[in-house]
């Protein structure tokens, strides 16, 4: 089978097509024939930063059939279509390959009528927006339609893949949402995949304007840009609200208003998907999944996630697509 891997840390340059064997699934493990693979920012991240492992393919999601099962593992399993997530955390064998086997939990059941693009887009996008919606005091702690009724979130970055996912949860279960961007283009991806108002932050005065929409303030703040937006979360949220923030775009070192936040009782909640509780995972990957059953996640430039493909021998250049800054989601062509 085709695969990429790398066997050095380093720029995009380090990674190669080969042929290797079809592996086998072990016990708990299913084996998928990859259709699709989805790439995030931390695949090139951790390419850049090496591997522990002698080979190394790359890429967390993706999206395919199952073609064979192992021991322990249901049998009926063979010729269901499935979502994958966190292929390769702390294993050697990511989605940017023909064939992966991985353990059973983590090849989720993909509805027929649902695309394989779908189905590799969600994974480490989706489940951290879940994790950061379903962190404030007094819940929820899992999502469903009107689990967030007369919540509002603030989503900071809408047009990016994290804040695509949190606008389209936020609003699938109930919440009114708010995005920040940083042009009318982004504006318009925010709005189209729910968004109900945006802003700005480029234009005026960002905080001003949301807490005038809002007086009350936001519950809950989905934040890629923790240091940069630090002023405006604390001027717009209301009491006990949580800032939840999954990424460090524009630095990783955030000065807050200590007074201004103890008062409110508001807390900072930082996420990484990979570290979340086990029990919380698994909620997350269900609702995901109802999500995507009820046609809330959709994906495609109509939905306000533009989708770039490149073929498997073009995975370098896929992965330098998302370290750029590419808007929307790069996939991968495998089969």
């Amino acid at each position: 089978m085709r695969a990429v891997v790398y066997t050095e840390a380093g720029q995009a340059g380090v990674m190669r097509l080969v042929e290797r064997q079809v592996p086998e699934p072990g016990a708990g493990e299913v084996r998928v024939r990859i259709e699709v693979s989805g790439v995030n920012p931390t695949d090139w991240k951790a390419r850049r930063g090496g591997s522990s492992f002698p080979e190394m393919v790359p890429n967390q999601d993706g999206a395919g059939v199952i073609d064979a099962v192992g021991e322990g593992v249901d049998p009926s399993r063979v010729g269901e279509r499935v979502w994958l997530w966190e292929a390769a955390d702390e294993r050697a064998n990511g989605t940017a390959q023909e064939y992966v086997a991985l353990p059973s939990r983590q090849a989720v059941k993909l509805e027929d009528r649902l695309s394989f693009d779908l189905g590799a887009s969600l994974g480490i996008p989706a489940l951290t927006a879940h994790r950061c919606l379903t962190v404030a005091d007094g819940g929820p702690d899992r999502l469903s339609p009107g689990a967030l009724a007369g919540r509002t979130v603030l989503v900071a970055g809408g047009a990016g893949a994290v804040g695509h996912a949190a606008i389209q949860l936020a609003t699938w279960a109930g919440a009114e949402v708010i995005a920040t961007v940083s042009g009318d283009e982004k504006a318009r991806l925010a709005s189209a995949a729910g968004a109900h108002h945006t802003f700005n932050y480029r234009v005026g005065d960002a905080a001003e304007r949301i807490r005038a929409l809002v007086p009350g303030g936001i519950d809950i703040v989905v934040e890629v840009s923790p240091a940069i937006n630090a002023e405006l979360d604390a001027h717009v949220v209301g009491p006990n609200a949580v800032v939840a923030c999954y990424a460090t775009d524009g630095g990783s070192d955030v000065t807050l208003p200590v007074y201004a936040l103890m008062g409110p009782n508001i807390r900072y909640q930082f996420v990484l998907v990979y570290t979340v509780p086990a029990a919380a995972k698994d909620d997350a990957v269900a609702d995901v999944t109802r999500a995507a059953a009820d046609g809330a996640l959709p994906v495609g430039e109509e939905a306000g996630l533009p989708l770039h493909r490149f073929p498997l021998e073009r995975t370098g250049d896929a992965h330098d697509a998302v370290e750029s800054g590419a808007v929307g989601k790069v996939l991968i062509d495998v089969s």
